[in-house]
């Protein structure tokens, strides 16, 4: 057996830790630029907290607050003219996981010259970003355990990852008190978003045994803990789990990378700037029916973690969360008509073809096209 495993990421897990911000940043800088969305943080207390503790800690900072969902580069990079001429030498991400991967790029974009593009498309290469320190308010993406920025180009449509180990965290605080405030439906859509990175990265055929393991714990714990979150339950250890649940998905996909529902579900949040959560709803009972075949011993252990009995009820068993979590959608509900489907098609091919790659059943294009029409 042969595999290799490296994530210099520093992961800083507890119940009230983001007050060590302050003491945390001061080690990488002395002025921070503070990445959050419009309204979030702010109503929440969070980020006064924030300036608070890092004011306590004799940093300077000022805020970028202009991050949505579905980041563009255009806002990475006007993020990054502010945060030069600023002269800020950290980046902190205060947010959900559009706003860490803006962090993520903004730090990027700073240390490198030319078009962002063309570091995301492979064109230009890199090790090099501002540090970068990443605070999750909602248990998703997984952004703070990984060197991923998903990005949209706005010019195209493209939605890719900037991968590179120079956008690993040089520290990210998991605490989940920040996440406690997340709406009801948030919750939901980034807790499924979290469930398929663990699902992903475990049915990938570049996974191996580290991630294995941290997907399928991942897996468990969000079967366990998501639905009585979103039903009401105040319990801390739930909160604690499912923050921990979405940082193995960030740091499986790392090493085993995403499947074909992500492959699927960018070109469509690209195009029309749908809710990641939910595209992916839509898709992953109709990828995940076709695929069990291609490795029904991994959709067996799924199964059993999210309660069902083997390969055979997988899909039922996700489908059941889904209900329960009120996330029952289709493509054509978020927006996306019949006649996109050629271009997302292609798009998913072009943006995509690692994870196509790594699925575990070959899908052609006619393949994906008749999958997507499904899903609407």
């Amino acid at each position: 057996m042969n595999f290799n495993y490296n994530l210099p990421v520093n992961l800083i897990f507890g119940r009230g830790r983001v007050n060590e911000v302050g003491q945390i940043a001061s080690t990488y800088g002395s002025k921070a630029l503070i990445v959050t969305g419009h309204n979030s943080t702010k109503n929440s207390g969070l980020l006064d907290r924030t300036i608070t503790y890092l004011n306590n800690s004799n940093m300077d900072c000022v805020v970028f607050n202009k991050v949505s969902q579905n980041p563009l580069t255009t806002t990475a990079l006007e993020g990054a003219e502010f945060a030069i001429n600023e002269k800020c030498d950290v980046i902190i991400g205060l947010g959900g996981g559009s706003i860490m991967d803006c962090a993520k790029a903004i730090a990027f974009i700073c240390k490198n010259d030319g078009d962002i593009n063309d570091y995301i498309l492979g064109r230009l290469k890199s090790d090099n970003a501002l540090p970068i320190i990443l605070i999750p308010t909602t248990c998703g993406t997984g952004s703070e355990g990984n060197g991923f920025a998903v990005l949209t180009n706005p010019e195209n449509g493209d939605k890719k990852s900037l991968r590179c180990n120079a956008i690993v965290a040089s520290a990210s605080i998991i605490d989940s008190e920040c996440m406690m405030t997340m709406p009801k439906s948030i919750l939901a859509a980034v807790g499924f978003d979290a469930l398929c990175h663990c699902m992903e990265a475990y049915i990938s055929r570049i996974g191996q045994p580290i991630t294995d393991v941290i997907s399928l714990h991942g897996i468990e714990l969000i079967g366990k803990y998501l639905i009585p979150l979103y039903e009401g339950s105040d319990d801390p250890e739930a909160w604690d789990a499912i923050s921990l649940a979405s940082t193995f998905g960030g740091m499986a996909i790392n090493t085993a990378g995403v499947t074909l529902p992500h492959g699927m579900e960018h070109p469509a949040s690209g195009l029309r700037n749908i809710v990641h959560g939910k595209g992916l709803v839509a898709l992953v009972p109709v990828v995940f029916e076709e695929s069990i075949k291609g490795c029904p011993k991994k959709f067996a252990e799924i199964s059993r973690r999210l309660g069902g009995k083997d390969e055979n009820d997988c899909v039922e068993k996700i489908k059941e969360l889904i209900d329960k979590l009120d996330l029952n959608t289709t493509l054509s509900k978020q927006g996306i008509k019949e006649e996109d489907v050629d271009w997302m098609v292609e798009n998913c091919f072009k943006v995509s073809s690692a994870g196509i790659n790594y699925h575990p059943v070959a899908f052609n294009h006619e393949d994906i096209k008749r999958l997507y029409l499904k899903a609407l």
